[in-house]
């Protein structure tokens, strides 16, 4: 049995390294940390991937000058241009005014992606809702789209449009076929953002407390895209959003410090919310007014659990990084050795070593670059410091008695 895991993990390596060198990183989505997705082979293509028409034809739906949004555009091609859905007001300002139904929305606590400002909306068809969900992604219906602009700055502690430059708006929609994600690139004179099948590097540099950053940013192919959306149960394999959460949406918002989620609720927009005080609620990874425990699951949360949960491309791992598992567990990693991985250069044998971040193999992969043994994997082309300092922080405050870790 031993020699036969051996041999699967073995094929896997071998996988997982081909398939790095063909499509060179997945951008933004993420694994998460800790254990190598140990999967056999990329997602199955088959499922939620009837992509429609691209939209480049004599007939094609799309319409570049579209003035409100193109549904039906939406629901059946796959559009050479983003303007051709008539998402926005003007095709050029993908950071705001949204076309109705369109709707902003924020994250308590974000997935990196080497610091881009992410700009987040909806659009769910009128007359349809959200079903609530306390701890997975929610339902949402047919014919909703998310769209996500990842724009880079040049200064990360600076804000505004004139400290930054749009390089990626991605799309999923949930087309009758199922989840389909499509990501478009941003031309040099940020005027028009076209689709990439393949994926694509921009060059990029950024000053990050006083420290001249220089890095190829990876917009992801769809390939890439699956990896990191896949759910998989048994044989099939399908594509689902991975941030609408309760806990990660759970947050007050705008001058009058309305609740996300309760706002929701009263447009009609999200049914079966319980009582907000039931619901579970991750915090930013710098709000000091939360636990470190807090922060530091939502942070793993976002950052990981889709890919390590039962149904992620990690599953085989054994590492289960959601919001709601206990972090005391032996799957949330605590003296938990990795079925494969072969320590890294440090040599460590542990996921979670309580009280000993440095130790911590989820907190190691964090800052280290070799394609083997980075996490994540894909998505990653500079060290969040901010994130890997929380994680070591919260580790070391773990009580030593959780678990007995042999010569951890």
């Amino acid at each position: 049995m031993q020699n036969l895991q051996l041999t699967r993990f073995t094929l896997y390596l071998v996988a997982l390294f081909t398939l790095s060198i063909v499509l060179t990183g997945c951008g933004g989505g993420g694994d998460g940390t800790a254990d190598t997705p140990s999967a056999v082979s990329p997602p199955d293509n088959s499922a939620g991937d009837n992509s429609g028409d691209t939209g480049s034809g004599n007939n094609s739906l799309c319409d570049v000058n579209a003035t409100s949004v193109n549904w039906q555009a939406l629901m059946q091609e796959d559009c050479d241009s983003l303007a051709g859905y008539g998402l926005f007001a003007s095709p050029i300002e993908v950071t705001k005014a949204p076309n109705a139904p369109g709707l902003a929305y924020k994250l308590t606590t974000e997935l990196f992606s080497n610091y881009a400002s992410k700009y987040r909306f909806i659009l769910v068809p009128d007359g349809q809702s959200m079903q609530y969900s306390p701890n997975s992604v929610f339902e949402m219906p047919q014919g909703t789209v998310l769209v996500k602009t990842f724009a880079l700055p040049f200064d990360t502690q600076k804000l505004g449009a004139d400290n930054e430059v749009k390089i990626e708006t991605r799309l999923l929609i949930h087309r009758d076929s199922g989840w389909q994600a499509l990501a478009y690139q941003w031309n040099q004179e940020q005027t028009q953002a076209n689709l990439t099948v393949a994926g694509a590097n921009v060059s990029h540099t950024m000053n990050h407390q006083g420290q001249q950053l220089s890095f190829d940013y990876h917009i992801p192919s769809k390939a890439e895209c699956k990896i990191c959306h896949q759910s998989s149960l048994g044989e099939q394999s399908k594509i689902i959003p991975i941030g609408l959460k309760a806990h990660l949406l759970n947050m007050s918002l705008g001058s009058n410090q309305e609740n996300q989620l309760l706002h929701w609720q009263q447009t009609g927009l999200l049914e079966m919310l319980p009582d907000i005080a039931q619901v579970a609620q991750a915090y930013g990874l710098d709000d000091e007014s939360a636990s470190l425990s807090s922060r530091a699951k939502g942070y793993l949360d976002v950052n990981c659990a889709h890919c390590h949960n039962p149904t992620g491309f990690a599953s085989i791992s054994g590492l289960r990084l959601g919001f709601d598992v206990d972090h005391t567990s032996f799957e949330y990693g605590i003296c938990k050795q990795p079925p494969g991985w072969d320590g890294g250069p440090d040599g460590l044998a542990y996921d979670i070593v309580p009280g000993n971040g440095k130790r911590s193999i989820v907190h190691n992969r964090q800052v280290l670059s070799e394609p083997k043994d980075k996490m994540p994997p894909l998505g990653r082309e500079i060290v969040h410091t901010e994130g890997v300092d929380l994680i070591e922080r919260w580790i070391d405050s773990l009580s030593p008695s959780l678990g007995s870790c042999v010569d951890g």
